[in-house]
């Protein structure tokens, strides 16, 4: 190795970086040709050395070597790019990389991302800032990322052996002129976005809990008050049909049709109390409320309800509770609206720490994909209320549908020691 060209650095290189000459050596006396072989054997480890170091620290664009087919010169992967200055000043780490995961290059920032200098991290495998299980995850999904250009969520090992959450957008490069693969990186510090997100988190919980206590006291006072005046009503006005003369007959049927209206209006209002907060759940359980809510909606809109209950040996959490119970009544809410459905499947499973309800229709169907709007162009809320509430005690929602086929909401929510055997609050 002769030469090695250098882009401008403020950093001095050794004699044979800048193509000057190391001074030779001077044997004296008779050991000194010996002495001078080691000598210049010391200087050409030490040029080596330093040419390596410059290599990974990203000064050097090329290398010529001399050998028997006289001078070549090894054009660095990724030297010479055009937007160098671009990628340094990113706030996020770029890469690149070989088909076998080494980096061919890393710019400064993916350096303080993992707190290790750039020598050290150009020239080793990416495998090294991953830990087992990110490794496993990272062969299964490269190749498939790599031509999509699909995003991944990782943890890198920190060189403090701390953890940092990052998201990798992967992207296949054009090949070399040897036709091997260059993979191209983006790596995103998710840090300050899981943070936003558990800050998000927690206030949805926050609100869900306002909302559930504001529903618990109107309800209350529905019942206590609203529906006990409506049978007060009630019953004077059936006192004012038993003093109305048989001679009266026009005021005593308005009288009867006016009873019958005041009646309604009670259950309609006792109703809307189960429905804010509905005390059978709070007295019998969950399977108790899930029966009484599908007869209800199966009388008051015609379509076929068919509830698959296991039975529940013990109580559940609360939260639990009351969770399956209101994603149950919006994935109706949604059938009553949209699904134009004929026949309802509601099933109450729990596979090993799991409870897991699932609501299936044969309705219209829809594309899970593509955003649901309201008829105001408002985003529709139904899906996002489910999510948000699953999400509210770690449960996991998938959404199946299939347009003029059907949808299918199922909803997995763990269960353990920590979840059995909780009061439930007064409403």
């Amino acid at each position: 190795m002769k030469t090695v060209r250098k882009k401008s650095t403020a950093r001095p290189s050794p004699a044979r970086l800048s193509g000057r000459s190391p001074p030779r050596p001077i044997a004296i006396g008779a050991g000194g040709a010996k002495f001078g072989e080691l000598v210049k054997l010391r200087v050409r480890l030490a040029e080596a050395d330093e040419t390596l170091r410059a290599i990974r620290s990203g000064e050097v664009d090329a290398v010529m070597g001399i050998g028997k087919q006289g001078a070549q010169v090894f054009t660095l992967e990724g030297a010479g790019h055009a937007y160098r200055m671009l990628i340094e000043s990113m706030n996020e780490g770029a890469l690149t990389l070989t088909g076998d995961k080494m980096i061919l290059y890393a710019n400064h920032c993916f350096a303080r991302m993992v707190k290790c200098p750039l020598e050290q991290v150009t020239g080793n495998s990416f495998f090294r800032f991953l830990a087992l299980a990110d490794q496993t995850t990272l062969r299964s999904r490269m190749k498939q990322a790599a031509k999509a250009g699909d995003k991944i969520q990782l943890l890198l090992k920190i060189s403090d052996g701390s953890r940092l959450p990052v998201q990798i957008s992967v992207r296949e490069l054009v090949k070399d002129s040897s036709n091997r693969v260059v993979i191209g990186m983006v790596v995103t510090d998710m840090t300050e976005s899981r943070r936003t997100e558990e800050e998000l988190r927690a206030l949805t919980q926050r609100v869900v809990q306002v909302q559930e206590a504001e529903r618990g006291r109107v309800a209350l006072e529905l019942h206590d008050h609203i529906t006990q005046l409506l049978c007060a009503v009630v019953f004077r006005s059936q006192a004012l049909v038993g003093k109305l003369s048989a001679r009266n007959e026009p005021a005593k049927k308005e009288a009867l049709e006016l009873r019958e209206l005041l009646g309604q209006a009670a259950d309609e209002v006792e109703r809307i109390s189960r429905n804010l907060r509905p005390s059978v759940l709070d007295q019998l359980g969950l399977d108790a409320v899930l029966r009484e809510t599908c007869t209800e909606f199966a009388q008051r809109t015609g379509v076929t309800v068919q509830l698959e209950c296991v039975p529940l040996a013990e109580r559940m959490a609360a939260d639990t509770e009351l969770t399956l119970y209101r994603i149950l009544q919006e994935a109706l809410k949604n059938v009553e609206q949209h699904a134009r459905a004929r026949q309802v499947i509601v099933s109450l499973t729990r596979p090993g720490g799991f409870v897991q309800l699932t609501i299936r229709d044969d309705g219209i169907g829809f594309a899970p994909d593509r955003r649901a709007t309201g008829r105001k162009g408002r985003a529709g809320l139904g899906l996002l209320s489910i999510r948000e509430r699953a999400t509210y005690v770690r449960g996991m929602l998938t959404v199946k549908s299939v347009r003029r086929a059907g949808t299918e909401i199922e909803v997995r929510i763990p269960v353990g020691e920590n979840s059995a055997g909780k009061s439930n609050p007064p409403h």
